[in-house]
């Protein structure tokens, strides 16, 4: 990927109205939005019928609709995009939940590259979304922070960074998110 440093100045340049900077931006942005996606599509059940590209698509059509936006750089990029594909799964979830009426719930596996505490739980997306608007009422940059640990699969300095706060800050709320999270999901 190019440097972090071009990507952010097509960022702002874009964030401007240039549109000339999106289309140059793209490109250099595009193997990272697809391993975000297919980060996300590998924690969804194997017969699942939205593929990465998909994902990708949807999340990209969502991203260049956001008028004015003002782009602080790669990570709140990145975080943005992890957050849109989020909505996008639970959106694709609830649709499909509500046409088969009491169906198999979908269901995502929170591994241990990520969320260690919670390995080996098989959790449904749907009510993973509702956890997390619970947290957000409770502290909204916990949230974030799953959002661009999970969601995003940031490193806890590029969370940092993007949410401009310490690591050791980022890494106790992680890990207090977590337990929160696992305690919510196993009552």
């Amino acid at each position: 990927m190019r440097s972090s440093d071009e990507i952010t100045a097509l960022l702002k340049a874009w964030g401007e109205g240039d549109n000339g900077a999106l289309e140059r931006l793209v490109p250099l942005v595009h193997n990272e939005l697809h391993r975000i996606a297919a980060m996300r599509m590998r924690g969804e059940r194997e017969d699942h019928t939205l593929q990465t590209t998909a994902l990708i698509n949807e999340a990209y059509l969502k991203l260049i609709d956001q008028p004015s936006m003002t782009w602080q750089g790669r990570n709140q990029f990145f975080a943005i995009a992890s957050s849109v594909m989020r909505r996008v799964l639970v959106d694709y979830a609830r649709h499909k939940t509500r046409l088969k009426r009491g169906g198999k719930a979908i269901t995502l596996q929170l591994n241990d590259d990520v969320a260690a505490e919670t390995s080996g739980l098989s959790i449904d997306l749907l009510a993973l979304d509702e956890v997390l608007e619970r947290l957000k009422l409770i502290d909204e940059r916990h949230v974030r922070i799953v959002e661009l640990r999970f969601f995003a699969g940031l490193s806890l300095d590029d969370t940092a960074e993007a949410l401009s706060c310490s690591r050791t800050t980022v890494a106790t709320d992680w890990r207090m998110a977590k337990a929160w999270i696992k305690r919510e999901l196993t009552r």
